[in-house]
């Protein structure tokens, strides 16, 4: 189903979908999925478990490509461009468009070396670039304060708060345009959580985020738009506002609701 949000300005999109259709083997995950996130916005994704919204937040970076008898149809534009496109780095379009996932993910290293792995896997070796991009992705991410004196520390003995905004500054640091965060805060008190939503409104003022949540209240609190997903396809999308307290369908009326899912 093709639902696209009329009011949006072609001119600020920063990703557009089109006819997306994605295949496991021979189950059809997501159906003719169409909707377009603008920039320096948060989209929210939301919809009861495997519905397809982590397949669908995975298709903006390529992720489901490794995944054996993944088979994609249609197509997703970045600034225009066809990440589909055979002519697409795909390791540069990681770069540009980074994941938070699920859980907190830091590497069995120091707090510094997690957040400059990207820089050094890019060949960026100067010290001081390094602890200067440091610094800044930290700040950005809002543990400088916090970190500054433990930037030799196990990234594995933070709380789990700072381990998933450290996984973020790890994503700064290589400097994306699009973050995609799969249930970021799933694993987070609430507490916790507050100040990872906190960050994402910071952050969306430098970057487009898309963001799939089961936490409608979350949805309504951090989102600009807001898409509904039922059984693979986009139900509705739009003005997160509009959705939750005048959405134009029964289905997502049904589940803003609690009479589903």
């Amino acid at each position: 189903m093709l639902v696209a949000y009329q009011g949006a300005n072609a001119v600020s999109n920063k990703i557009e979908i089109n006819s997306l259709d994605l295949f496991y083997g021979k189950f059809q995950a997501l159906k003719t999925v169409g909707m377009s996130m603008r920039e320096n916005m948060i989209t929210a994704l939301i919809g009861p478990s495997g519905c397809g919204k982590s397949t669908l937040l995975r298709c903006l970076n390529r992720m489901n490509d490794l995944i054996p008898g993944v088979q994609v149809k249609g197509n997703v534009r970045l600034d225009g461009a066809d990440i589909y496109d055979s002519s697409i780095e795909v390791a540069e379009l990681r770069k540009r468009v980074g994941m938070v996932f699920q859980r907190p993910n830091p590497f069995p290293l120091t707090v510094f070396a997690n957040v400059v792995y990207g820089l050094k896997v890019a060949g960026i070796r100067n010290s001081s670039r390094l602890k200067e991009i440091a610094e800044q992705s930290l700040r950005a991410a809002w543990l400088w304060d916090l970190l500054k004196d433990k930037l030799d520390h196990p990234a594995l003995d933070l709380p789990l708060d700072q381990q998933q905004r450290l996984c973020i500054a790890r994503l700064l640091a290589v400097q994306p345009e699009v973050i995609l965060m799969d249930e970021p805060c799933s694993a987070l008190d609430p507490i916790a959580t507050m100040k990872v939503e906190e960050l994402m409104m910071e952050l969306k003022k430098k970057y487009t985020i898309v963001i799939v949540t089961h936490n409608m209240q979350q949805a309504a609190r951090v989102s600009d738009f807001t898409g509904y997903m039922l059984l693979g396809e986009m139900i509705e999308f739009g003005v997160t506002n509009d959705v939750f307290t005048k959405p134009t369908k029964k289905l997502t009326e049904d589940y803003i609701t609690g009479k589903y899912g």
